[in-house]
């Protein structure tokens, strides 16, 4: 086996290992002639997997079904993402992060091979070709498999600026390709945390406190104890665990507990008293500056126009396939972890503390995730997990149900918006202003929280780096952190504050009489990125073409994650207030395309999880208590609900952003303008309200 470091660090920790022992964030080839790769980033759906193993199969000169993925041990030294400095995979960052490592991992194995073959023939490298795991010497017919001269090419130097492909020479990257974790999860042999069965592995389920913050006061256990196959009965601070020889004998344990709660300080907290106390920060907080430019009160004071808004956003779960598991065996001399995790150092680090182990004596084993959208960036779930699991001297894995994953949920913020803008004479922006109030969700990933007074740049994303050009502009945040946990999100503050801009925006336009394309066009003369989308998608989803009565197209635009993306949907809206979705059309630049069918795949899956959100659900809370549980209260979009999609790719030439947050962010805002285009009714707060939107109502 030869071994190829992705990155500076990487090649330092590994250029001295050549054999099977070596560690890094590096290929594999073996003498059976498999080519693995160490997956940095976490594979839940995105199709991460494949454009990861498209760039090293570029540079290496193998085909992409000769790639062997292995998912990454936890190793920040190793398997850092680059952008957050953090062993880490979220905020769309996986490709832009591993573009040139990956690449560079690639080209130094496939140089080192050359080189190899190259000495074996006595020839120059130069005269050597690579081709599908071959090195080929044309002039004699030669040729050597990679697996042929793996073990004397880890004895090659490492070339410290391999020469990598030009555009012109990519065979796979900007080509759709099938992704590589399909076959495995056709047939069924795909492991996901859900999956996993460890030798002598017992299972138990959970009793959580049901408002967050309460603590276990007593447990009449009797029953449960006397049903067959109940092993256990394991008690935490806010939480009791029954354990079974299978998941439903384990549920049925924990159905015939007698448990008291302390409910703690948040047992009186409700939907009203959070907004309550949000309003009075909005009112008496003090705003942090994100950006400031212009003369903000000269302008308003010369508009011929003053409008102002003020929108809501609810909390929301993430709800993802795969609910919340985690299997645990602790042992006096070490512990094995076997989860999906977006963070597996941080997991690893919380399961050292809880079990007093060393941290190299935690081995976490990273699987596929059934869906992440940020929900598994922390590590609540698995120090629940370790904190029964030391209890006991088996394999212990913890399965929650879909209510327990939605009510003890680490929610996306709720948001509070006072926005404003002056117009001119011609109804065009000369100021604008936005104040968000809100919650910070870092302070749930800084060991030491979040200073006050700092600006956390998330809160206001998307709102001080709108695409649009205006001659005086304030953004500010108000901090107010509610007492609910929060988490990030897909999209987190992109998919509020677009919402936000792209909704207020449009009110501009409907006030100045100008039709809501052109008035966006206007603002777009320095951003020649957003106004392709936007001419593209226009064009696509036949914008100025007539519709029915009660029926509208909405846009949105936005240039978030490294990325550049415009939306318009077109709906009809019943007399009794139902929406329906007709079309949705999406212009999308993303920079170089590793893989366009994932493209448009991550485009569509976010639109839809994001039409999810806007149509159906919000968290409320009463009596501390989360009063949504399942799909039935916490709807998802169906398939006779979802209408056509269409994608359109644009290439710029830039390199690549993100994809996974972009459709989400791009729905909401173009749902409520095609409502309002539809009805007239302007949505300020989501999810959507359809008594506002039946003829009765609005008349």
């Amino acid at each position: 086996m030869v071994a190829f470091a992705c990155s500076a660090r990487a090649r330092a920790a590994t250029s001295g290992a050549t054999g099977p022992s070596a560690i890094g964030g590096f290929v594999r080839i073996s003498q059976e002639g498999s080519v693995s790769l160490v997956m940095p980033s976490v594979e839940m759906g995105q199709g991460i997997y494949t454009a990861e193993a498209a760039l090293l199969a570029e540079e290496l000169d193998v085909r992409l079904d000769q790639i062997v993925a292995i998912a990454a041990p936890p190793d920040a030294s190793l398997y850092a993402q680059p952008l957050f400095k953090a062993q880490m995979t979220g905020g769309s960052t996986s490709i832009r992060g591993f573009w040139p490592p990956l690449r560079q991992a690639g080209a130094a194995a496939r140089s080192m091979l050359v080189a190899a073959a190259a000495q074996t023939w006595g020839v120059h490298p130069d005269e050597c070709s690579t081709k599908d795991g071959t090195i080929l010497h044309s002039s004699t017919g030669r040729a050597l498999r990679y697996e042929e001269v793996a073990e004397s090419a880890a004895t090659q130097p490492m070339p410290e600026d391999p020469r990598l492909k030009s555009r012109e020479e990519f065979k796979i990257i900007g080509k759709s390709q099938r992704r590589i974790d399909t076959p495995a999860k056709v047939n069924g042999s795909a492991v996901y945390g859900m999956d996993v069965t460890v030798d002598g592995m017992k299972t138990a389920a959970v009793a959580i406190s049901p408002v967050d913050g309460g603590r276990l006061k007593s447990v009449d256990d009797n029953r449960a104890r006397k049903i067959p196959g109940v092993i256990d009965v394991l008690r935490i601070d806010d939480a009791v665990a029954v354990v079974g020889e299978h998941y439903w004998v384990a549920r049925a344990g924990v159905e015939a507990l007698d448990i008291d709660w302390e409910l703690g300080p948040n047992a009186k907290v409700t939907t009203a008293s959070i907004r309550a106390e949000a309003v009075k920060a909005a009112d008496e907080g003090t705003p942090i500056k994100a950006l400031e430019r212009g003369d903000i009160e000269t302008r308003f004071k010369n508009a011929t126009k003053r409008l102002i808004a003020e929108y809501e956003l609810p909390f929301l779960a993430h709800a993802t396939m795969e609910p919340i598991n985690t299997t645990v065996h602790v042992r006096p001399n070490g512990c094995d972890i076997w989860v999906g995790t977006q963070t597996p150092v941080v997991a690893q680090k919380y399961a050292a503390r809880i079990t007093g182990l060393p941290v190299d004596r935690v081995a976490l084993h990273n699987h596929l995730i059934g869906g992440g959208f940020g929900r598994r960036l922390q590590a609540d779930t698995i120090e629940q997990a370790v904190r029964f699991a030391k209890q006991v001297s088996y394999p212990l894995k913890i399965i929650w149900t879909r209510e327990q994953d939605i009510r003890h949920d680490r929610f996306r913020p709720c948001y509070l918006d006072r926005i404003a803008a002056g117009l001119d004479e011609q109804g065009q922006p000369l100021v604008w202003t936005h104040r968000t109030i809100s919650g910070t969700v870092r302070r749930y990933f800084a060991e030491d929280g979040w200073p006050e007074g700092k600006l956390d740049k998330d809160a206001v994303d998307g709102a001080w780096d709108s695409p649009y050009a205006f001659p005086a502009i304030r953004v500010d945040w108000i901090r107010h952190d509610p007492p609910v946990k929060l988490n990030w999100w897909r999209g987190v503050g992109p998919t509020h504050n677009v919402f936000v801009v792209e909704s207020f925006l449009d009110e501009l336009a409907h006030a100045a009489g100008r039709d809501p394309i052109a008035y966006r066009r206007a603002l777009l003369d320095a951003n020649p990125r957003a106004m392709a989308v936007l001419d593209k998608v226009a064009d696509a989803a036949g914008w100025h073409k007539s519709l029915e009565p009660r029926s509208g197209r909405g846009v949105s635009l936005h240039q978030n994650f490294g990325s550049y993306a415009a939306l318009v949907i077109e709906v009809a809206v019943a007399l009794s207030g139902e929406i329906s979705l007709k079309k949705i059309v999406a212009a999308v630049d993303c920079g170089i395309q590793i893989n366009p069918d994932t493209v448009r795949a991550q485009i569509e899956g976010g639109v839809l999880f994001g039409l999810s959100a806007a149509l159906f659900n919000g968290i409320t809370f009463d009596e501390g208590r989360v009063q949504q549980g399942n799909f039935n209260d916490y709807r998802q979009l169906r398939i006779y609900e979802t209408p056509p999609i269409e994608v359109h790719l644009l290439d710029s030439g830039e390199g690549p952003g993100g994809l996974g947050e972009v459709g989400t962010v791009s729905a909401a805002p173009a749902l409520g303008n095609a409502i309002f285009a539809a009805t007239g009714v302007r949505l300020r707060r989501l999810p959507v309200d359809r008594r506002l939107l039946s003829k009765r109502e609005s008349s």
